[in-house]
């Protein structure tokens, strides 16, 4: 069987979606997804209470859970730019304001003004997201954790790696 697999960024790609963000919720939409790998659903729903301060981290309370209720928790630890722009946005904000769908035209608005030709969602920020995890040596078992899946499988289906970077990786090795 086929499995569809979205194509990730380059590293070259995501500056270009960050250097493109001209105000300041694109900032937080882009950089918060590039880092955390939330899905675009879990982005809208944040509010101040998923926000341990202290540990500058998220509890996300994500897809899945008995009867199909959001009742998996999870905790992802956020980087110090994505840290920033949460804790400016919720210095002022209760809850992040945005719907899916919302979220989802930030997204391609700022992806059609850096010139990136391939197709930019929610979701292909969560894949760049997972590939940058395993390139910087993330165990698989951790990426599971941060991106919520019940089953490694699933992670896997994030794991396609470029020509270019399997080759890499191994000549590293040898």
């Amino acid at each position: 069987m086929y499995q569809y697999k979205r194509e990730p960024l380059t590293n070259e790609e995501a500056d270009k979606l960050s250097n493109s963000c001209k105000s300041a919720i694109e900032k937080i939409v882009i950089h918060v997804l590039l880092d955390t790998g939330l899905r675009v659903s879990e982005l809208a729903n944040l509010n101040k209470e998923n926000i341990l301060w202290q540990d500058k981290r998220l509890v996300i309370y994500g897809k899945g859970g008995p009867y199909g209720k959001k009742t998996k928790r999870r905790i992802i630890p956020l980087t110090e730019r994505a840290y920033t722009l949460i804790s400016h946005y919720f210095s002022l904000q209760d809850s992040f304001g945005y719907t899916k769908r919302g979220l989802q035209k930030i997204v391609r608005r700022v992806a059609q003004r850096s010139g990136i030709i391939k197709k930019v969602s929610p979701h292909v920020l969560r894949h760049t997201f997972a590939v940058n995890c395993i390139k910087k040596n993330i165990s698989t078992r951790t990426l599971q954790h941060l991106l919520g899946h019940d089953h490694l499988a699933t992670t896997e289906i994030y794991l396609n790696l470029s020509p270019e970077d399997a080759c890499r990786e191994f000549i590293s090795k040898f």
